[in-house]
């Protein structure tokens, strides 16, 4: 079985779940939403902390969704949220998306959510999701591109820490503006997509807030931190200063972010 070979930027401190857990079905895979069917079988590949996993059994009461996670410690996250909720038609797995233990044409909807930009062969995963998808089945992806973030107020430490984002993603074998490419990325793994672009905006105080304190801590004590210092790209004082930056950001009362992000929507011929 092929295994991944990029490091994930982000890391799972309480920090980046935190944030992941705000993602849902509606604000993040949209552009999906209208093709699913009652008893339709759908892999989710990526599937963190399981909201937008829980959101799509909901959708299909009479079909089955399965969650896919190479990191095995969060799904008991995803379990719990998934019997909170009373969601049954659903099953988390561990796994790598590289090298998938399932069956050719074994679901109706392969998709993953933020997730190519962190792997070392996209183009290989998405090869890997069209197997499994039935013929006349879809594969989605939906991923951020981190150069065209926008934000006001223009702090300099913002500036700051996209750049660093983009060394440290690169450093981990990682593709940060991933959006852009995601479309060239689906037709070398033997698909024809149908492209969107939909973007997150954090304008209101509390969301503000909510994105200002999660990077607050993120900058210092998730994976991106540790990354940065362990490869030289940062000092623990610049780290700081990006961290300060944040804070000082999600305070102006007239803060907002825009975060677009690329969709691909692929039916298998």
């Amino acid at each position: 079985m092929a295994k991944e070979t990029a490091t994930y930027t982000h890391g799972h401190h309480a920090s980046v779940v935190r944030s992941h857990s705000w993602r849902t079905a509606s604000n993040s895979i949209g552009f999906l939403l209208p093709h699913l069917k009652p008893n339709m079988r759908i892999l989710d590949i990526g599937c963190g902390p399981g909201t937008i996993t829980v959101d799509v059994a909901a959708l299909i009461p009479q079909g089955h969704i399965t969650g896919l996670e190479r990191v095995g410690s969060i799904l008991t996250q995803a379990r719990a949220l998934a019997e909170e909720k009373g969601i049954t038609n659903i099953d988390f797995v561990e796994g790598d998306a590289n090298g998938l233990s399932y069956e050719d044409g074994t679901f109706d909807i392969v998709f993953c959510h933020q997730v190519l930009q962190h792997v070392g062969e996209p183009v290989g995963m998405l090869k890997e999701m069209k197997r499994v998808t039935k013929t006349g089945g879809i594969v989605a992806a939906r991923e951020a591109d981190y150069s065209v973030f926008a934000w006001y107020p223009e702090l300099p430490g913002l500036k700051t820490w996209q750049e660093l984002y983009g060394r440290i993603a690169r450093k981990n074998g990682g593709t940060p503006n991933a959006g852009r490419v995601l479309h060239t990325w689906a037709k070398k793994a033997g698909l024809s997509p149908k492209c969107s672009a939909t973007m997150w905006c954090y304008a209101d105080k509390g969301d503000t807030k909510w994105w200002s304190e999660s990077w607050v801590e993120r900058s210092l004590y998730s994976s991106f931190a540790t990354t940065a210092l362990e490869n030289g790209i940062a000092s623990q004082g610049e780290l700081q200063a990006v961290s300060d930056a944040w804070k000082e950001w999600g305070e102006h009362e007239d803060a907002w972010i825009v975060i677009p992000s690329m969709e691909i929507l692929c039916f298998k011929e």
